[in-house]
């Protein structure tokens, strides 16, 4: 499954996501959302050992599009908005990859709580940063009460959300927000640079060291300790004789604990 609007490019190592709906500032619709999580699963089975995210045109994103929404039901809303949108998400923080976004444009609302999937934040010189929700009534509701004070801290997500300030590439900066800033323009190239180098390292070492820092950080952390442990008791002669039992119909004659 895939949509127009969410190009996917794996070239070379690099996985590229790219936001292609230039006129409605990269927002996202229910589709787009859709997409969001078979796209990440094409990419945790490739090759690529980094991806980068950008958006198409003037913005990185706009968020959730108001259209998409604004007509729907209190329950649907809830049910299935929020929660899809948190699904998507979630399925883009917990690549085994490291994601480096390129914020381009403005990252406000929702496009600030995809930019916190990322790993590393680009920001070009130009960009605005933060989480107008209340404005409309509304709250930050794909992880921006969540993730975003996970990673931002929270006393700063309550000055974007709560008090509404809006900060500029160089305050974000500053604040942790982004890693990096960048002219206008120069996202993308400082963005491969960094994806170049994170290439030099051990791939599998890059990927159980991001899934120890998710752990640690909250996020996937039952689904982390289990892949982890699976992974090593799949490795033990135990699981060969256990399968072979059962294919034989015995008892298993496991080995003693050394």
């Amino acid at each position: 499954m895939s949509d127009a609007r969410l190009d996917l490019v794996i070239d070379g190592g690099i996985a590229r996501l790219t936001l292609r709906r230039a006129d409605k500032l990269n927002a996202l619709d229910a589709e787009m959302v859709d997409a969001l999580v078979p796209l990440c699963r094409q990419i945790e089975r490739s090759q690529a050992q980094v991806v980068i995210l950008t958006g198409e045109g003037r913005a990185f994103s706009a968020g959730g599009d108001i259209a998409a929404w604004s007509g729907w039901s209190a329950e649907d809303f809830g049910r299935h908005w929020v929660r899809d949108g948190h699904a998507a998400f979630d399925a883009l923080a917990r690549l085994s990859q490291p994601v480096i976004a390129v914020l381009n444009g403005h990252a406000l609302g929702g496009g600030l709580e995809l930019a916190a999937c990322a790993d590393l934040r680009i920001a070009e010189a130009h960009v605005r940063i933060g989480q107008p929700e209340a404005g409309l009534g509304i709250i930050p509701g794909w992880s921006g009460t969540q993730r975003a004070v996970r990673r931002f801290g929270a006393q700063l997500v309550r000055r974007m959300a709560l008090f509404g300030e809006v900060f500029t590439a160089e305050q974000a900066l500053t604040l942790g927000i982004v890693d990096q800033v960048v002219a206008a323009g120069g996202g993308l190239a400082a963005a491969e640079t960094v994806a170049e180098r994170v290439m030099e390292r051990g791939a599998r070492a890059s990927e159980l060291t991001k899934m120890l820092i998710n752990a640690a950080d909250g996020e996937d952390r039952e689904r982390v300790l289990e892949s982890l442990a699976g992974a090593l008791v799949a490795g033990s002669p135990d699981l060969a004789e256990g399968l072979a039992a059962f294919r034989e119909k015995r008892k298993p004659r496991f080995s003693e604990k050394d």
